[in-house]
């Protein structure tokens, strides 16, 4: 599906992909994901999910955005490596969710401390 503004919808999936993923619904994220059959539209929720990732982890004490920012550049490799290949694509992407998953309990983890 293209729309006209592919970076607004792709931000819009890839909230509704880390919605279903901090809920626990694999099968609403294997839904979403089975949607999106178009290299483009995985890429764009990608962006979403990159831009969400790097905000976030800018938020998380030094020591820890570095470690992020290591893991994002491996989440590169593995998007660079998948390219042309949508399933490949998406296990980028639930990956890519994941990690935000992580930063947000790391920064839960942060925000706890006296």
């Amino acid at each position: 599906m293209t729309t006209q503004d592919p970076a607004a919808e792709g931000r819009r999936r890839a909230e509704a992909l880390l919605a279903s993923l901090s809920d626990g619904e694999d099968d609403a994220v294997d839904a979403l994901l089975a949607g999106l059959t178009e290299v483009r539209d995985l890429v764009y929720v990608g962006a979403g999910l990159t831009a969400i990732a790097r905000a976030e982890g800018r938020a998380l004490p030094t020591a820890q955005r570095a470690q992020a920012s290591t893991r994002q550049l491996k989440l590169g490799q593995l998007r660079d490596a998948s390219r042309d290949d949508p399933e490949a694509l998406r296990t980028w992407l639930r990956r890519g969710g994941e990690e935000i998953l992580f930063i947000r309990s790391l920064q839960a983890a942060v925000d706890r401390l006296p």
